[in-house]
Formats: C-alpha cells, sequence, structure tokens
C-alpha cells in the first residue's frame, strides 16, 4: 500500500471542503484507508494514523474503532508512539469502557519508567480518565512519585493524587505523609498543584482540615513572598507575580479559616495586605482581589476587615467591565444581612446599577436595593425603585412590584404612603402583580379609616377610561362599592375633592361589566359594587335593579348567581338588604401558630398586612396549587386547596343561611351577599364542614409516630398525625420545616398534593422564614380526607431563597405509618 498522507495535508485537504457533505466523503474516504492499514497489522503508519483518527474525533466524526491501536503505541517503546498513544487513550477512552483496563499493566510500568516524560505521560493519563480500579491499583506508584525530588515529576503526581482521591477517597490517608513538604517547594509549578491537593483533602475529610490548619502560617509566609517579592519574567502576570498561584493560596486558606478563631486570627494581617496592596488597573489584579473578598467574608475576620472588604466590592461598581459588576453585586448580596450598614454606604452606586442595560446586572441590582431598603431609607429607595418599575422590561416586573409590596407592607412610614405606593404600583405594572396584591390592598383600605374619602376618590381618578391594569380596577370597584356615598359626597379633606353624581359613578361601574378587558373576576367586583350602592345611593335605586336583573341571564354562570341572588335580596329580602350590603368592619389579622389559630386586631397606627407572605418571586396565578400538579406528574392527582380567611358581616349573620333558600345553586356559593365580597376559592363539603376554618379537633387520636418527609441541604421537614374521634377519615398533618445551615431560609413556601382520591387543605404557616442553626421551625398544618382508607400517598413541592440563591426541590413522600391512614 502506498503511504498514508501526513495529518498536515489531511488537515489542508478537509479545509477544502466547501459543504458539509464534501468534508463528510473526505472523511469516510480517510477512515476507510486507516481502516484497512490497522487491518494488515501496519506498524509503520499507526502513529500517523491515529493521529489522524484524533483530528477527526475533535471534528465530531467516530473514531471509536481506533481504540486498542492507541492501547498498541502505548505498549511501543518509541516516545513518539507513547505520546500519540496516551493522547488517544485519554480523548477515545474513558472508565464505562471495558477496554481501559488493558491499559493498567502498560501505565504500571511507565510511571517507573526511566525517562521523566514517559512517566510524565503516564501520570497525565491516569489523572485523566483513570477508573477507582486503576487508581486503587497505581496508588502507590504515584505515591512514590509525589516524593522524587524531580519539580517536574512532583506536579504531576499532585494532580494525578487529586484524581485519585477524588475516585477512591479512602487512599488519602496514603499521601498524608507526602504531603509534609510539599509546601517547600520553590518551584511554583510544584507549589500550585500542592495547594491544589490540600484542598482537595481539606474539602473532604473534617479530619484532614484540622490536620491542615496547623500549615496557616507557612501559607501566609508563601503568599507574603509573592507579594513582595520583585519583578521575575517567569511568574509575572501582567505586573503580578503568579496571580494563579495566589488565588489558589487565598481559597485553601478560606477553608482553613471557616469557624476556627485561630487560624482566621493568622490570615487577617496577610490578607489586609493584599487587598491593599494589588494593583486593580488590570483584570488580574480583580480577581486575586475578588479571592481575598470571599476569603475575608468566609472566616472569622475582625470587622474593619470586613468593611474592607466590602469597599472592594464597592469600587467593582464603578468598574468598566460588566462582568466585574455582576460578581461585585452578586457578593453584596450574599453579604449584606452579616454587614448591612457596610453595604448601605454603596447605596446609591447600587441603584445607579438599575440603569445598566446588562438585564443580569439589573437583576441582581434590583434583588440588592430590596435587600437595603430598611425604615430610614424606604422613601428614597421606593423612588427609585418604582422609577425602576416604571422604565424596565416586562420580565422585571412582576419582581419588582413584588418586592415594592413587601418593603412597603413592612416600613411605611404612614398609610397614606403605603396607599400611594400600592396603587402606583398597580397603575404602572397591574398586570404582573400577585394575585394576593388586591385582597392586601383592600384590607389596608378598610383599616385605614381616616383615609376612605381619600382613597376612593383617587382610584376613582385613576380608572377612568382605562380597565387595562385588572387588578387597579377590581381595587378600584371595590372601594367604590364600599365608599361611594364618600365619594359623591365630596368630602375628602386630603386633596381637592372632585364632583361626581350617582350617575356618574354607576356609568363608570357598567362600563367595567361591559369592557372587553375585564376578566370575570373583576365583573364580579363591580356588580358586587353596583349592589353595594343601592344602600348607600338614594336616587339610583331602580337602574340599579334593573342592571342587576339584566346580568340574572349572564352567560357567565358567577354573574348570573350573583344576579340572581341580588334580584332575590331585592324582592324577598329587601328588609334585610340595608344590614347585609352595610360597610366592611375593620379586617381582623389572622395567623396561625401550630395547630391553633391566633386572631389579632390591626393598629391603625400600622400598615395591616395579610398574615401569609408568598415568596416575591413574580405573580402567582390563582391556580397556582394546580400548576403543581403539571411539576409533579399524573393524572390522578387532586389539587390543594388553599385556606381563605373570611369575614362576617355585623348583623343579620344568622339569617344568611335562610337568604336564599329557594334558589337552587349549581356551582361554588358566591360570597357576593355579604360585604366580604371579595371573590373567593369554593372548598370540598367536608372542609366546610367545621374545619376550614375552625380550631382544630379537641378530641384527638394520640400515638402515631411522626415521620421525616424530606432532609437535604440543611432543611428538615418532619410530619406529626392526629386523627380525629369523631370523623376518622380525617388525617391532620403539621409539619415541622428546621434549617441546620449558618444563614436563614426565607421566603419558605410548602405545596403537596395528593391522589384523586383523597383531598387536601394546606392552611397557612406559621412564618415564611426558617431560622438558622436549628433556633426555630416553621409550623403548617394539612388535612387529609381518605374516605376508602388508602394508604396515603403525598407529593410535595418547596421553595426558598438561601445564601442569595432561589432553591426548588420536588419530593415524594410514601412512608406514612399505617395508624396515619387505616
Amino acid at each position: 500500500m502506498p503511504a498514508p498522507i501526513r495529518l498536515r495535508e489531511l488537515i489542508r485537504t478537509i479545509r477544502t471542503a466547501r459543504t458539509q457533505a464534501e468534508e463528510r466523503e473526505m472523511i469516510q474516504k480517510e477512515c476507510a484507508a486507516i481502516r484497512s492499514s490497522f487491518r494488515e497489522e501496519d506498524n509503520t503508519y499507526r502513529c500517523r494514523n491515529v493521529a489522524k483518527l484524533l483530528y477527526m474525533h475533535m471534528l465530531g466524526y467516530p473514531a471509536h474503532f481506533g481504540q486498542l491501536e492507541c492501547l498498541k503505541l502505548i505498549a511501543s517503546q518509541k516516545f513518539t508512539d507513547k505520546r500519540i498513544g496516551y493522547l488517544g487513550a485519554m480523548l477515545l477512552l474513558d472508565e464505562r469502557q471495558d477496554v481501559h483496563l488493558l491499559m493498567t499493566n502498560c501505565i504500571k510500568n511507565d510511571l517507573n519508567h526511566s525517562t521523566q516524560f514517559v512517566q510524565g505521560l503516564a501520570l497525565c493519563t491516569l489523572g485523566c480518565m483513570g477508573s477507582s480500579e486503576m487508581c486503587r491499583d497505581l496508588a502507590g506508584e504515584v505515591e512514590k512519585l509525589l516524593k522524587t525530588s524531580n519539580s517536574y515529576l512532583r506536579k504531576k503526581a499532585a494532580l494525578c493524587a487529586v484524581h485519585v482521591i477524588r475516585k477512591v477517597p479512602e487512599l488519602m490517608e496514603m499521601f498524608l505523609p507526602a504531603t509534609k513538604n510539599l509546601l517547600n517547594e520553590k518551584n511554583h509549578g510544584v507549589l500550585h498543584t500542592s495547594v491544589v491537593l490540600l484542598t482537595e483533602m481539606c474539602e473532604r475529610s473534617p479530619d484532614m482540615l484540622a490536620h491542615f490548619r496547623k500549615l496557616v502560617p507557612q501559607l501566609v509566609r508563601i503568599l507574603k513572598n509573592l507579594i513582595m517579592s520583585g519583578y521575575s519574567p517567569e511568574h509575572d502576570v501582567s505586573g503580578i507575580s503568579d496571580p494563579f498561584l495566589q488565588v489558589r493560596i487565598l481559597r485553601l486558606l478560606r477553608i482553613l479559616g471557616r469557624n476556627d478563631d485561630d487560624s482566621s486570627e493568622a490570615m487577617n494581617d496577610i490578607l489586609a495586605q493584599v487587598a491593599t496592596n494589588t494593583e486593580t488597573s488590570k483584570n488580574v489584579g480583580n480577581a486575586i482581589l475578588y479571592e481575598t473578598v470571599l476569603t475575608i467574608m468566609d472566616i472569622k475576620s475582625e470587622s474593619g476587615l470586613r468593611v474592607l472588604a466590602i469597599n472592594i466590592l464597592g469600587r467593582f461598581l464603578l468598574n468598566n467591565d460588566k462582568n466585574i459588576r455582576y460578581v461585585a453585586l452578586t457578593s453584596l448580596l450574599k453579604t449584606v444581612q452579616t454587614d448591612h450598614n457596610a453595604v448601605q454606604r454603596h447605596r446609591s452606586t447600587i441603584v445607579d446599577c438599575l440603569k445598566d442595560l446588562d438585564v443580569s446586572i439589573k437583576r441582581r441590582a434590583m434583588e440588592l436595593s430590596f435587600a437595603l431598603v430598611n425604615g430610614n431609607n424606604i422613601r428614597g429607595m421606593m423612588k427609585e425603585l418604582l422609577y425602576f418599575l416604571d422604565s424596565c422590561e416586562p420580565e422585571f416586573k412582576a419582581d419588582c412590584a413584588s418586592g415594592i409590596f413587601l418593603a412597603a407592607e413592612k416600613y411605611a412610614p404612614s398609610k397614606r404612603w403605603h396607599i400611594d405606593t400600592i396603587m402606583r404600583v398597580l397603575t404602572t405594572a397591574g398586570s404582573y402583580v400577585r394575585d394576593d396584591a388586591v385582597p392586601n390592598l383592600i384590607q389596608l383600605i378598610t383599616n385605614s379609616v381616616e383615609m376612605h374619602a381619600y382613597t376612593v376618590q383617587r382610584l376613582y381618578k385613576a380608572i377612568l377610561g382605562d380597565y387595562s391594569q385588572q387588578p387597579l380596577v377590581q381595587v378600584a370597584a371595590w372601594c367604590i362599592g364600599e365608599y361611594g356615598d364618600l365619594l359623591v359626597s365630596g368630602q375628602c379633606e386630603e386633596e381637592e375633592p372632585i364632583q361626581v353624581t350617582e350617575d356618574e359613578v354607576l356609568d363608570i361601574l357598567e362600563s367595567v361589566l361591559i369592557s372587553n378587558m375585564s376578566t370575570s373576576v373583576t365583573r364580579g367586583y363591580a356588580l358586587t359594587a353596583i349592589m353595594k350602592l343601592s344602600t348607600r345611593f338614594t336616587c339610583t335605586v331602580n337602574r340599579i335593579k334593573k342592571v342587576v336583573s339584566i346580568y340574572g341571564s349572564s352567560i357567565d354562570v358567577e354573574l348570573q348567581q350573583r344576579a340572581v341572588e341580588y334580584n332575590a335580596l331585592f324582592k324577598k329580602y329587601d328588609h334585610m338588604r340595608s344590614a347585609l350590603l352595610e360597610r366592611m368592619p375593620v379586617m381582623e389579622k389572622v395567623t396561625t401558630n401550630g395547630p391553633s389559630e391566633i386572631v389579632q386586631t390591626n393598629g391603625e397606627t400600622e400598615p395591616a398586612p395579610l398574615e401569609t407572605k408568598p415568596p416575591p418571586s413574580g405573580p402567582q396565578p390563582t391556580s397556582q396549587a394546580n400548576d403543581l400538579l403539571d411539576l409533579l406528574g399524573g393524572n390522578d392527582i387532586t389539587p390543594v386547596i388553599p385556606t381563605v380567611p373570611t369575614s362576617k358581616p355585623a348583623s343579620a349573620g344568622g339569617e344568611l343561611l335562610d337568604l336564599l333558600g329557594d334558589i337552587t345553586l349549581t356551582g361554588a356559593p358566591a360570597a357576593a351577599p355579604t360585604p366580604a365580597s371579595v371573590p373567593q376559592i369554593s372548598q370540598p363539603p367536608f372542609l366546610l364542614d367545621g374545619l376550614s376554618s375552625q380550631p382544630l379537633f379537641n378530641d384527638i387520636t394520640p400515638g402515631i409516630p411522626s415521620i421525616t418527609a424530606y432532609s437535604k441541604n440543611g432543611l428538615k421537614i418532619e410530619f406529626t398525625f392526629e386523627r380525629s374521634n369523631t370523623n376518622p377519615s380525617v388525617t391532620v398533618i403539621t409539619i415541622q420545616a428546621s434549617n441546620s445551615t449558618e444563614l436563614d431560609m426565607t421566603d419558605f413556601v410548602f405545596q403537596a398534593a395528593v391522589p384523586k382520591t383523597f383531598q387536601l387543605q394546606l392552611l397557612s404557616p406559621s412564618s415564611s422564614v426558617v431560622p438558622a442553626f436549628n433556633t426555630g421551625t416553621i409550623t403548617q398544618v394539612i388535612k387529609v380526607l381518605n374516605p376508602q382508607k388508602q394508604q396515603l400517598r403525598m407529593r410535595i413541592k418547596l421553595t426558598y431563597n438561601h445564601k442569595g440563591s432561589a432553591m426548588q426541590d420536588l419530593a415524594e413522600v410514601n412512608n406514612f405509618p399505617p395508624q396515619s391512614w387505616q
């Protein structure tokens, strides 16, 4: 056979191909020639053919038929053959293929070869693709080379030892004696790989971590020599001596100093020197400074040093490089909980990042801005964030609106400011707010008695001719229905009152009813508001009767049901209408603490937030519980039914059951005849039979063992069980969530789903924050109806924020004790 073409010629030929098909044809032709050469056991050109095959493999073409040829090259005595053979083994073989085990003997022989370059090839290959079996067989040879005086071999042996430890952690002890003198080496390559090896051992073994803490002074000395050493062409990168080694040492110091006072004290001075002496004009210096900041924040460093680290991140925010600005914002977000005041000094710079064109920087700046909001800066920060909400891209509006709601609820300086802020959000981004924004604002307005006239006037003007922001229209309709008499009478003292007639108010509500932009829920609000105005207006009652009667034949079942019930009020129960539709009392704040519910009345000097705070992760649709089913999979799951607090009217409460006695209801009962006319979610009958809003059972069957339903990443969920003696089909499960990590888990949400043969109800949690170090728990009650006494199965979804990151996990719980369902 003629001599095969050289690799250079093959590359040149392939590059001349004008189409993909032409390139494939060339590759197939050359592969056929290589296969023929392999079959004829042509030793002369085997090395050349394998080299060409590796090039084709890099282009994405199959080259597996060259695996055995690589082994033959490895067994050759020629260095050039071994080099290509080992390279081919690293590219074409891995531990999933049994062929690689045939290399073990060759690698062992080459590790004991007289030539350092052959030994280096064997070390590289073992460190790249050695399986656990190969590592066990060859760990002794690697350990011997780790003790050699040859720097070339020691650095390769150290990296190979890292791979061996990752594959077989129990062999870590073997390398411990060899690590004693590694840090005394002058060669930077050996130092670098030695630090990598020590880092790996410390991360994998607490015993090793304690053992190597005595090396902190030596590591500090090496780092100091790097900083103070003069110019060295061999190690200089942009004017900095060996930045790669500096970064590695800083990472190892961070691991050694974590949760250790003595080690942290020993490295405080050198970290201060690195932070103050490193040049920041080049990216190399910024990389070292970033690692220094991470180390300072992770160890038990002095307060002054932590302030210095945060100031470095503040300087990063002024850098023109977007990557550096993003890194700074992310790091500040992680440290804002522990060093809030130091981060506050850079508030103006952080707010300026909201105007950045890069969406990643915008998002991090927005998250950090919300973390900086407190009672002292709430007005200024909200002004900036509202401006950002007005101009940001649609994907930011949901999270930004949620953050503003939570911040305003927590730090509002006055009720008027709180109401104005929420209304501004609804006007700007009403379509993106969470579903609970409407009831939250309604509750706030209801409890702010002195602001009723001002609020209804502002809302009336806000929706004139614009019904695009549906949550705003819903709140406005509710307020007009409640306080329409104040709007018409012009009693507003906070701003100049407007002159509005009863007919003009009804015109607005009727236009909401017929608007194409109005949803079914919004129309329900508007119809109920019109009905309420029949007791607040005097001249337009006949017009209201006419409107209500028209919608008695609406194709919308909800509107039709409301209209039919309201017509019954006009005809049969007109003497009760004024009592049923009277103004809402001050709403009560309901909190759930364990199995019992505690009711507290809100004061008038502070905002009245709802008891449960969903996480600020964007708008949550009404069918969020049902969406969980899609995430969990399967069609045999019945959704969770959330608990909706209800308020009773001030009078006529006992007559409500008789009110609609002659009307046949074909769906969920409407909440319209009562002043608490916010649309609510219907519940199954068993949940309404004294369980949905009442305290738990007094007659409980004890003795059911608890279970651990979830334990991962420091979060532990435990289930405890109770059974009712009066209704044995109902099981009450109390979940307790605890957190063993060093940081709180915020915005915690627990969701659950069960098969369709069960019915499930989740009550409100006791909090949305799981405290760190197991210092507290979140409790939440689940009620499960199991009429068929089947084995209980449940799928759960957990979402929370931890260490600045949004976490989400799914799990299935099948280990329920038999006493909980039999």
